[in-house]
């Protein structure tokens, strides 16, 4: 009886211990049960294990679950002891068992016998979805990656939170999530998974209420909180209601119902019924986002002068079933100008000229986002207080200002500087261009090895590096390692390759022409030198930065063009000199599409083969973002049946032209995809020796065909784009261009020509109108060339010469970037813009527009290069119509210049 519970005691000890021990029978015990009376549990015995044997297990592996539980053959233990209990909680601390026991099936002498009884937890086979759609599933599956993994209650619960939160930042506030485990016969030991989702209706923002706001009206605070909107008939109710109702109630009263008598519970009874806009989308109410637009208020209160502002509280409490209202409590504090302001610890530059570049002067409302920026970096202006220091050579500078003193509503500054040693750059390496050679991306880096640090210059090399077109201009990364002891910085610019060579596959209709089909091919970054190196083909030879295009379009024998053109950015590689050569070769042909003669080409041609050689080079004055090219251009045209109809009063002829060409541009945008800030300005000049006007042989009375068989013109094109952030974000851009041409003669003598006129209307896109010999001008809203003057007597007996001598066009655009992405970079657009083409200069009159607005949105892909539609609202009806142009819509393929 006693040996009996002291047996008793013994095991309720070992239970404490964690170390489950059992004698008995098993598959690996001997013949004959090990006899329990043997151990004797009151003094544990070492033992040295001479096997450990596992069972249980379907799917893991015996020798690896061995080794998790830390026991090994011929390890001496403690039985009962640590070793065991050890041994356990690392069995279960994997995760992946569901029950563990170890017994003992033998003993011999010191020698023990260990049976590791094993349960596996199930794992998950397969996971569904249901009452969602595939593209959300197939989102989810990324964020609910758990097939494969072991089934267990901290996995499902993460699981199920990662589902709420992808619908949560989608404003479903109210997602249900159930998850169904079902066994997967088809596996051992596996588990089915389902999670049903119901997202119920997105919650809605009803109204949001401001309070504690003395000094910022509810409007201004609101127009902050940039993604935390209200219902929008709460919004129109609550700003009709209190700058109208409340400002001016017999107002109100006498317009709504002619008496000066009616309550504001009269006009606030007609608001509701009047302004029940049900149609207009609620807000998402996200709270990531709201937190966001909470800090953004608070930073619109500080920049008011308001430093002390804070949120007292704020609460999102429950309106309906799928709305909720905000209710938020604002603290204003006082508002602080600046008083005081000093310098400490500068050498290099005094007070004065620190002052003047900081541009903030004492009574100045106190902001502290302009301070910032005005210290340290502001990348409107690019002209502060740093860019003093870090342009000359002072990296390690560093301002910090510090209140020193705040009396009253005034705040004394002291500007605390450390200038540090001048550091020279010591290495400029480069990394993550694969495709393209290290001298093309070397030669547009402007900071080199043993100058002086320059921010501006570091900064300028990002922007050219960005304009090249090879590499994602989001990713270029100028990773400093700067040397404090030897005032030395290595320079790394890490990039990243984007594909640059484009395809274009593409139709357009031509009105009289049909479809016109179009191939075009343009690698971006050619290598005529490695033509011979087949291991630098992908699919061209590529790697040295040159341009090859190649483009043909054709309709049949109605249309046909085929252009070449090559550009060495870098002629000589000592300097940025552009050295191009272009071939184009033009067909239009009048087809008898009735087979009414027996050769249609009898019903006439016109043709136009140009070559053209050009040089361009950047200049440094009046800045370094000029550059001047020139060339030199021939062009033959020939027609046969076809000169009347751009106005010649011959129909069968040839003439010829040699113009030279002249263009001057700066060039300071940051992107050439979707600018964000900068300009582009661009003067271009195009004359031809005025040979007629000198030859004494041409009088009066010449005929066309002497007077036309030497073209001779003068043609002047100017044109700018002007691009700023707006709204405080770098996705708003507001665009500002103008464009203007004018074509001028030498003399009387021989007049201006009926050819290189310009053609206005439409998308601007050359292959859309299949206007040779003519300048294209789109103008959205309008079809194509219906704003050009002679088109109304084209194919009459007396036609008036087809095309404007001078034109106008202005244009307002408001872009925002859906996508940065560059393998598909997406932008939304709204437009205004106003032009005109006229036929003579006495019926040049530049407030004569026509007026069209309208939306747009362009992807760029690399592969196809920018591709964009418009609707467009023309305002104004065309020359000889009495109604408006109306609605058009538009089709862009590539950056269309004017």
């Amino acid at each position: 009886m006693k040996r009996s519970l002291l047996i008793l005691f013994c095991l309720i000890w070992s239970a404490n211990s964690m170390a489950q021990i059992r004698l008995g029978q098993s598959r690996y015990a001997a013949p004959r049960p090990v006899n329990i009376l043997e151990l004797n549990y009151s003094k544990p015995e070492k033992f040295r294990i001479a096997e450990i044997k596992a069972v249980g297990l379907s799917t893991l592996d015996e020798v690896a679950i061995i080794s998790l539980s830390g026991l090994k053959v011929d390890d001496r233990i403690e039985v009962p002891g640590d070793d065991i209990a050890n041994a356990l909680k690392k069995l279960w601390g994997q995760g992946i068992i569901g029950d563990v026991k170890i017994l003992v099936t033998k003993i011999e002498g010191e020698d023990i016998y260990l049976l590791l009884d094993l349960t596996e937890r199930p794992r998950f086979s397969r996971v569904e979805f249901s009452g969602i759609n595939k593209t959300q599933e197939g989102e989810l599956r990324d964020k609910v990656n758990i097939r494969g993994r072991v089934v267990r209650d901290d996995v499902l619960n993460t699981a199920k939170r990662n589902i709420e939160k992808y619908y949560l930042d989608k404003g479903f506030l109210n997602t249900e999530v159930k998850i169904i485990q079902e066994r997967d016969t088809t596996l051992p030991n596996s588990v089915k998974l389902r999670f049903d989702v119901n997202t119920n209706s997105k919650v809605k923002i009803n109204e949001i209420k401001i309070y504690g706001n003395e000094e910022i009206s509810d409007r201004a605070i609101k127009g902050k909180l940039k993604k935390t909107k209200e219902y929008p008939r709460v919004a129109i109710f609550n700003d009709i209601h209190t700058r109208l109702v409340e400002a001016d109630a017999k107002s109100i009263s006498r317009s709504i119902f002619h008496t000066d008598s009616a309550s504001k519970e009269d006009a606030t009874s007609y608001i509701n019924k009047n302004f029940k806009l049900n149609f207009f989308n609620g807000s998402k109410y996200i709270p990531k986002e709201y937190r966001s637009d909470k800090d953004k208020a608070i930073a619109f209160y500080n920049s008011k002068g308001f430093r002390d502002a804070k949120i007292l509280n704020d609460s999102v409490y429950k309106y309906s079933d799928d709305k909720i209202n905000i209710d938020i409590a604002f603290e204003e504090g006082r508002k602080y100008y600046y008083r005081n302001i000093s310098f400490t610890g500068n050498y290099i530059h005094s007070d004065e000229v620190l002052m003047a570049k900081l541009g903030i002067e004492k009574g100045d409302i106190y902001d502290k986002e302009k301070l910032d920026k005005r210290l340290n970096y502001d990348p409107q202006k690019g002209d502060d207080v740093s860019s003093l220091y870090q342009d000359n050579g002072y990296l390690f500078f560093n301002i910090d200002p510090v209140e020193i003193n705040v009396s009253g509503d005034s705040i004394d500054l002291e500007m605390r500087i450390f200038e540090g040693p001048q550091v020279t750059v010591n290495s400029v390496s480069i990394k993550g261009n694969e495709r393209t050679s290290d001298h093309v991306v070397m030669r547009e880096i402007r900071i080199l090895p043993g100058q002086k640090f320059n921010r501006s210059l570091l900064v300028r090399t990002i922007r050219e590096l960005s304009t090249l077109g090879y590499f994602d201009p989001e990713k270029i990364n100028p990773d400093l390692r700067p040397n404090f002891e030897q005032a030395t910085v290595d320079i790394t610019f890490e990039l990243e390759e984007r594909p640059n060579d484009q395809i274009e596959l593409s139709g357009g209709w031509g009105g009289f022409y049909g479809f016109v089909g179009t191939v075009g091919l343009v690698f971006n970054n050619f290598s005529a030198k490695n033509i011979g190196d087949f291991s630098k083909w992908d699919p061209l030879p590529v790697g040295d930065g040159q341009k090859l295009s190649l483009r043909v379009q054709a309709n049949g024998r109605t249309f046909q063009n085929y252009s070449l053109s090559l550009t060495e950015p870098w002629f000589g590689g000592k300097k940025p000199n552009a050295l191009s050569f272009s071939f184009n070769h033009s067909v239009q042909r009048q087809v008898d599409f009735f087979n009414r003669l027996p050769n249609a080409s009898d019903l006439g041609f016109f043709k136009i083969t140009g070559v053209t050689v050009g040089l361009a080079k950047r200049v440094t004055w009046p800045d370094d973002y000029f550059s001047i090219s020139n060339s030199i251009q021939f062009q033959n045209y020939e027609f046969n049946q076809f000169g009347t109809s751009f106005g010649l009063s011959y129909p069968t002829g040839n003439s010829k032209s040699v113009t030279l060409n002249t263009t001057i541009a700066r060039n300071n945008v940051d992107n050439n995809i979707y600018p964000r800030l900068g300009s582009n300005i661009i003067l271009s000049t195009e004359f031809t020796p005025p040979y007629n006007s000198l030859n004494k042989n041409l009088n009066g009375e010449s005929t066309d065909q002497e007077k036309f068989n030497w073209l001779e013109y003068h043609k002047w094109m100017f044109d700018a784009s002007f691009f700023t952030p707006v709204f405080g974000s770098n996705k708003w851009v507001a665009s500002a261009r103008a464009h203007m041409g004018f074509l001028g003669s030498y003399g009387n003598k021989v007049g201006l020509i009926p050819l290189e006129r310009f053609v206005m209307g439409g998308d601007g896109m050359t292959f859309n109108n299949f206007a040779l010999g003519q300048e294209i001008i789109g103008l959205r809203g309008y079809e194509n060339q219906t704003l050009t003057p002679g088109r109304s007597t084209r194919g009459t007996a007396n036609p008036d010469p087809y095309g404007g001598v001078v034109y106008n066009k202005y244009v307002m655009e408001l872009r925002f970037l859906v996508s940065p992405n560059p393998s598909a970079t997406i932008f939304l657009l709204t437009f205004a813009e106003a032009g005109n083409n006229w036929g003579s200069y006495k019926d040049f009159n530049p407030y004569d527009l026509k007026k069209s607005a309208g939306v747009g949105a362009r992807i760029f892909m690399p592969a196809f290069g920018l591709l964009g539609i418009d609707w467009g609202y023309g305002f104004d009806p065309i020359p000889g119509s009495l109604q408006r142009s109306g609605a058009q819509f538009h089709f862009t393929i590539g950056q269309q210049f004017r």
